[in-house]
């Protein structure tokens, strides 16, 4: 098998995002799988022939059932909503195809592992896209805690913040909708930050949390694109049913402690997914907004030099660069999907699933709908009861 032929679900910010992906693998990393873009998918005729046209898809189709079943496919790609993930994935599996699935996986913890166990049972590869575990400073600072340079780890603290819903005169887009988006800030921010945290420091043991809806009306949706939309001033209204900010503490299993902020009213923030990690021995910082630098703090520095450094993890060193460009030639948000399918095709030529995967997934539903509980219930929630 030298070619991957992809067939994809969604056609908008993420699909722009996977599609540059796919291009981009066989340039800079051409000992992988080649992605074959066969077919892209949406419901609007027009607007999805136009996306083929723009992103480089040989087709474009319009029904994802059709899609699903053809036999000049190997991989489905799902970046639709997320009110759709399972039943494509559940399909994708039953045709034996290998599954590409955005984040948060599914809306429910149960929809979750029903996706996992269909696509277990079907013996096909499937992976989550989680993909800011690929950026090179965050490989390093995970590399960092499994070696022990950072010694026993004591607090994981994370928060993603942004402010593109802040007007009142947003419209009400998909991802403030309960029943399409699942949750809000908390799934799709958070659920960001949850997955960090169980790649660096690992599960949680019980979780506890508030959250707020600070708008509760918005006017509707008459056409959205992406994370932009327009609705009609002064026409009908509707509820937002979805958190605009949750916050929640965790103890992990090992002992170490974490707090996690997700909110999208948080004025300045464009796009602040940080997190910083206090160990025994040392600490690491990290802001996607400066995505190529690890700040690293070691307390066996001499006292008189002891402070953060600035580590910029552009050299061959660290994970990936070495394809990329020379030392201090920085990249950006779209390499990290770029690295994401890379682990995707090498994980389908060796017979092995990639990481994070569906189980993975399932982990991070598991604390999204644990934090959930413990806040109508205004309780510690453990991870054992999910």
């Amino acid at each position: 098998m030298k070619q991957l032929r992809v067939g994809m679900i969604g056609y908008k910010f993420m699909g722009k995002a996977h599609s540059n992906a796919y291009r981009s693998l066989p340039m800079f990393f051409p000992d992988a799988l080649k992605p074959e873009m066969v077919a892209i998918c949406g419901r609007n005729a027009g607007a999805v022939q136009e996306a083929a046209d723009q992103l480089g898809w040989h087709e474009s189709v319009t029904d994802w059932r059709e899609l699903v079943n053809r036999k000049d496919i190997d991989l489905i790609d799902i970046n639709a909503p997320s009110d759709a993930h399972k039943e494509i994935a559940l399909s994708a599996a039953k045709a034996g195809k290998h599954i590409f699935c955005e984040k948060p996986l599914a809306l429910t913890l149960a929809d979750a592992r029903e996706m996992l166990h269909a696509a277990e049972e079907a013996g096909v590869t499937h992976m989550v896209g989680f993909n800011y575990r690929f950026s090179p400073a965050v490989r390093l600072a995970k590399k960092l805690v499994d070696s022990g340079r950072l010694g026993q780890i004591y607090h994981f603290r994370a928060w993603f913040l942004q402010d593109w819903i802040m007007d009142p005169q947003f419209p009400l887009v998909w991802r403030l909708q309960k029943e399409v988006a699942g949750s809000g800030s908390h799934g799709d921010l958070g659920a960001h930050l949850i997955d960090l945290a169980h790649y660096l420091v690992g599960d949680m043991k019980e979780v506890i949390g508030m959250s707020e809806t600070f708008i509760k009306e918005r006017p509707l949706a008459s056409e959205m694109t992406g994370l932009s939309a327009k609705g009609s001033e002064g026409g009908p209204m509707g509820k937002v049913t979805v958190d605009d900010a949750t916050l929640f503490l965790t103890r992990f299993q090992n002992g170490a402690l974490g707090s996690f902020e997700a909110t999208r009213f948080a004025a300045g923030h464009r796009s602040t997914n940080s997190f910083e990690i206090n160990g025994s021995l040392g600490s690491v910082k990290f802001d996607f907004e400066r995505m190529n630098e690890l700040e690293v703090y070691f307390t066996s520095d001499d006292e008189d030099v002891q402070g953060f450094r600035r580590v910029l993890a552009t050299d061959p060193v660290h994970d990936y660069m070495e394809a990329w460009w020379p030392p201090g030639h920085t990249i950006g948000f779209e390499h990290t999907f770029t690295h994401e399918i890379l682990e995707l095709a090498n994980a389908i030529s060796e017979g092995r699933q990639p990481v994070p995967n569906f189980a993975d997934g399932v982990k991070c539903q598991a604390v999204l709908e644990a934090v959930d509980k413990s806040i109508a219930e205004r309780r510690w929630v453990q991870l054992s009861e999910m």
